[in-house]
Formats: structure tokens, sequence, C-alpha cells
């Protein structure tokens, strides 16, 4: 393999590893401030309870977050200098926003309510967690909007004598219509990350025994925040198909492996074949008709343009080279993304049945489902993430930078292996430590419950566990 292709396998490498524990903490916030909301509302003991046992996973995940971030604002100046030479006045911009408004933000915050508990006013104290989960939660917008403006340019101008891109409008980038869709998209995506480890831990515990008034009332929460959440991730994606359409054609053309522009195309399920731009090595063995064409256009005879088509137009547009994608990624992720969204969405459902007809603690099958279903926002994520980059190719910014000039040409494939090799072995460290800390939590589990006389204690009042129970 080229130096490239190692420079990209590491930024993948680093960036999946990343994302396994940021989608987790922005949906855990939310969801720890919402029952610290309802313990100070409500005065209700078992609020606190929850608030301070998903709060400890909150804050395992922000920690290893934080951690296994760092390393993807280097790898822009260290593996991809001609990229940041070429979009740092433009991409520095959201990233500095989010370094100086979203990171201090969240990270002062999280401080104050680790710390606050008994110190600050019950009110005050509950302000933190909830300017800590939107801190997260602007963080992940800034990033997207520079994601966003790779996927889709807007806000600036071509320096033609240094060959750069510069920033002529903040508030464009920032506004950029795939931002303004991948943002809830994502977020939404985060809660149901959220929702499935809640469930799943939750599971856990109840088969092992655990019943407690954490565990029950937890489960029965976190179920249709879960399946709002992911219903309305799959309404957000719905839209990004159609917008991908417009931007990105050859994207929505490579997950369907569409290589023959058609009206009324079919959606297929399934299909086996070598995945090349000849359409007969593909074979399509469930199609759902008309089906690609409701999803891209909305219309029942709707015009869906394929791979061989696309590809003639930006080779006029672009110039000699071929703009097709890897076909096979693209039609596998999708339907694994798909199909991930899909059992979440089915998990959930039947977690509210059995609520509804009172069996949902003592569903075992349930219970060992929801335990396995931890595994499926992350690959979710994971699949969701190289669809999006991979469909992109052989672009790095849209229609401007292809990815073959923009990686740093003073870097050799050995320093790229050797630093890949040490990243690997670091964040396995940290994933394994995050792991064994989450595991440790679940078999620890929460506060047993209260005997009477706990019952009543003013709300926001300190927690009976010593302060710094909750850092690490």
């Amino acid at each position: 393999m080229s130096t490239l292709d190692w420079a990209r396998w590491q930024f993948a490498i680093t960036t999946l590893f990343h994302f396994i524990f940021v989608p987790m903490s922005i949906g855990l916030a939310v969801f720890v401030a919402l029952c610290q909301t309802r313990y100070h509302r409500s005065g209700d003991e078992a609020y606190l309870r929850m608030t301070r046992f998903w709060g400890r996973f909150l804050l395992i995940s922000m920690a290893i977050g934080v951690v296994t971030g760092i390393v993807q604002e280097f790898q822009f100046g260290m593996n991809w200098s001609e990229y940041s030479r070429y979009v740092g006045d433009v991409f520095g911009a959201p990233l500095a926003m989010e370094a100086l408004i979203a990171f201090f933000l969240e990270s002062t915050f999280i401080g104050l309510w680790i710390f606050g508990w008994g110190r600050l006013s019950p009110r005050l104290h509950l302000a933190t967690i909830w300017l800590t989960a939107i801190g997260t939660i602007l963080s992940a917008y800034f990033i997207l909007a520079a994601n966003s403006w790779m996927q889709h340019p807007v806000g600036y101008t071509i320096d033609h004598a240094t060959h750069r891109a510069q920033l002529t409008d903040i508030f464009a980038v920032l506004t950029n219509s795939t931002v303004l869709l991948a943002f809830p998209h994502t977020i939404l995506g985060a809660f149901t990350t959220a929702g499935m480890l809640i469930i799943g831990v939750s599971a856990f515990l109840l088969l092992r025994g655990r019943r407690t008034e954490v565990v029950t009332r937890s489960l029965r929460m976190a179920l249709p925040i879960t399946l709002v959440a992911v219903v309305a991730t799959m309404v957000a994606g719905d839209g990004q198909g159609r917008l991908m359409e417009t931007q990105q054609p050859m994207k929505m053309a490579a997950a369907e492996a569409l290589y023959n522009t058609q009206n009324g195309a079919p959606f297929s399920v399934l299909a086996i074949g070598a995945f090349t731009r000849h359409p007969s090595t593909l074979d399509k063995l469930i199609n759902i008709p008309h089906g690609l064409s409701l999803i891209a256009t909305l219309s029942w005879n709707g015009r869906v343009e394929g791979v061989n088509n696309i590809n003639r137009a930006e080779q006029r547009r672009y110039g000699p080279g071929d703009y097709v994608p890897i076909v096979g990624v693209e039609y596998w992720t999708f339907r694994l993304m798909v199909g991930a969204g899909m059992l979440m969405m089915l998990l959930a459902i039947a977690g509210l049945v059995l609520s509804r007809r009172g069996r949902l603690e003592r569903s075992r099958w349930f219970l060992r489902l929801a335990i396995a279903g931890i595994l499926l926002p992350i690959l979710a994520n994971w699949t969701g993430w190289i669809f999006t980059e991979v469909g992109r190719q052989p672009w790095v910014v849209f229609g401007l930078l292809r990815t073959a000039v923009a990686n740093s040409p003073n870097v050799s494939t050995a320093s790229v292996v050797i630093t890949l090799a040490g990243y690997i072995v670091i964040y396995g460290v940290l994933i394994a430590l995050g792991g064994w800390l989450m595991v440790r939590e679940v078999r620890h589990g929460p506060e047993p419950d209260p005997s009477g006389d706990q019952e009543g204690a003013a709300p926001g009042a300190a927690p009976a566990r010593p302060d710094l129970a909750l850092a690490y």
C-alpha cells in the first residue's frame, strides 16, 4: 500500500475508535440531566440514584472520548498537510469555535457538576449538567459544520495565487444545508446510542436479579426515548438521502449499486456478486419496486441517475479520472446502517409492548436481546460514517480537492505505519480501560433502594456517597 493508503487507514481507524464513546456521552449527558431534573421537581430519591448511577457512565465515556479525540486534529497537520494548507482558513474556523466555546463550556460545567454536590444550590447544580449537555451538543454542531463543508463547500472563495480556499461567510458555513440535516441525524443517533446502552445495562442487571427502582425506572424511561430517537433518526436520514441525491448523486447511486439511470428505480434489499462498474456482475436478489425513486425523489417514477452516467458527467466537469467510490462498501454499509436502525426500533417496540402487558422485567428473551442490542448503535454509527466518507471519494473536499493530493508529501510510509501501530495500542488500552470501568460499574450496580427513613430528602440534597465518588 502507498503512504496515502496508510494515512487514510490511520485516520479511519482512529476516528472509529473515537466514535464509540462520543455519541454515548452526548446522549448520556441529556439522559442524566433529565433524571436530575425529575429529581429536582419531584424530590423522588430514585431519580437521584439514577442520576448518580448513569452519571458515572457519562464521565467514563466523556473521559475516553476527549482523550481519543485529541489525535484527530493533530492528524490534519501530520498526515494531511496539503489538505490543512488548502482548507485551513475555512476548516479551522468551526474547529476553533468548537474548542473555544463548546469544549470549554462542557469541560467547565462537568467539573462544577462533579464537585458541586452539596456545595452549589440545587437549582444551580442542575443548571451545570444541562450546560454540560448543551456543550456536548454544540461541540457536535461545530465539528459537523466542518465536515459538512467537506461534503458541500459553501461560503468560500479560491485564491488562485496561493491555491487556497479562503473563508468569506462563516454564517454560510454554519448554516450549510448539509449540516442542518446531518446535525439532527447525528444527535438523534447519539440519543439512540445512550438509550440502547441504558436498556442493555438495565436488562443485564435484571437477569442478575438486581431489580431495583433505578433499574426498572431506567428501563421504562429509556424505551420510549429510544423509540422516538431511532424513528426520528430515520426521518432525518431520509431527508439526507434526498439532499445527497442533489449534492452528491454518485453516493446515492453507489449505495444502490445502480449503474444505469432509471425512472422508477427499485430499491435493492439484498444482492450478491462482484461490485464493479459493470452491471452484469451484480445479481440483485430482493428488490422493492420503485423504492429507490421514492427515497431519492419522493416520486413513484422519479429519475435516479446511475453510476456510469454520473461518472461521465463528472469527467466532463472535473476532468479525466475515475469518480466512482468503492461500490461494495457503499452498498453494504448503507444496508448495515439501516438494518441496525430497524432492529433497534423493533427492540424498543417489543419492550414497550411487554411493559404495557406487565411482563417487561420477566421476559428473559427480551432481556438477552437487549444486552446484545448495545452493539447495534455502534454498528449503525460506524457504518454511517464509513458510508458518508467513502462515498465522497475521490474527493477530500467535494469538487475542490482530491484525496490523492491532500496528504503530507514529506511523511514516509514507515512513519505512518509506526504511528498507526502506536495509536492502535494506545487506543486499545483506552477502550479496554473504559470497558473495564463500565463493566465494574455494571457489576457494582446502582445504590440499593433506600429504607423508609431515607425517603423524602430535599430536592438537590448532597448524595449519600462521597462527593468524589463520580470522579475517576
